[in-house]
């Protein structure tokens, strides 16, 4: 195995060893907060809490102490104006439906083939759990969390193969991360374009930004729209629901025409202190077909499967 196939499958291995502490974590938390009081244990707001902390707390020191013996570099700072900004939100909305939309004909589709329904846990967590606790978790702990894991720590280490391999593997190990069908797909799109901000402004907060947005969407605007759009359904709604609804559909439409413009509109990306350092003759083979990624893929496939049973 030569030094790249090396670089790129001991990545893997820190990646699937921070996703099996986190799962060591959670059935050690579960066990003891079973033994505590098992009542807890059927309460969504303390599993989300407990969820949070081994999927991004407890882990992370010795995923920073792994990833650190790595050697990384520092990209270069590039600032965008407010109307690029909202364009990247456009776009970010934009994949997002794309990729929601692929997700749940995959997940129709196997539905169809089993004979029974495969629920999305993330919008069953969005709906049983606490409003302030989805803010909190889901729209920006989670986020933050997530974009220096895929994006910062992995990019700063991976950009010397260049922005596209970076921005495939962000967005990879990303998708897989999330551990169920009815996300891989958004989390792809949306994670290589994440990644392919960062890359171009060398600032993670912008791509923070973006997650947040995007994730508050998803959470808490959603449950607001959902309620509202109840209230009207059943003709018992007032002009503040109407409002909400007429709102949200007007963003909706504003995004994704944008977003579409702009995807098809697309030019050839140029990143500023981004050149391709290292050059892989066999891309896929180097980047993926090592064992460390191998490992990591097989872990995730095996939850992604056990979300299906």
């Amino acid at each position: 195995m030569n030094i790249h196939k090396k670089f790129f499958s001991k990545i893997g291995f820190n990646y699937l060893i921070f996703g099996l502490l986190a799962l060591i974590f959670q059935i050690i938390l579960v066990n003891i907060l079973g033994f505590y009081d098992d009542k807890l244990l059927g309460n969504v707001n303390v599993l989300s809490i407990l969820s949070g902390i081994c999927n991004y707390i407890l882990p992370l020191p010795i995923f920073i102490y792994l990833m650190r013996k790595i050697e990384s570099k520092t990209l270069e700072k590039e600032n965008i104006n407010f109307k690029k900004f909202i364009i990247y939100i456009a776009i970010s909305l934009t994949l997002m439906w794309i990729g929601n939309i692929a997700g749940l004909l995959i997940t129709s589709l196997l539905s169809a083939a089993t004979h029974s329904d495969i629920s999305n846990p993330v919008v069953e967590l969005i709906n049983s759990s606490n409003i302030i606790l989805n803010l909190l978790l889901i729209s920006i702990i989670g986020p933050v969390f997530e974009e220096l894991l895929f994006r910062k720590i992995l990019i700063d280490r991976t950009i010397k193969y260049g922005a596209k391999v970076s921005i495939i593997l962000s967005a990879l190990l990303f998708a897989f991360f999330h551990g169920n069908i009815n996300q891989f797909f958004y989390a792809f799109l949306i994670g290589g374009f994440f990644a392919y901000v960062y890359i171009k402004t060398g600032k993670i907060k912008y791509s923070i930004a973006l997650h947040i947005i995007l994730n508050l969407m998803g959470s808490v605007v959603s449950l607001f729209v959902g309620e509202a759009g109840q209230a009207i359904a059943q003709n018992s709604f007032n002009m503040f629901d109407l409002g909400i609804v007429l709102i949200y559909f007007i963003v909706i439409i504003i995004a994704f025409l944008i977003g579409i413009y702009e995807l098809i509109n697309y030019k050839k990306a140029k990143f500023n202190g981004a050149k391709t350092e290292i050059y892989l003759k066999n891309p896929l083979k180097t980047v993926i077909l090592n064992p460390g990624m191998i490992f990591f893929m097989i872990f995730f496939i095996c939850e992604i499967i056990y979300q299906l049973l």
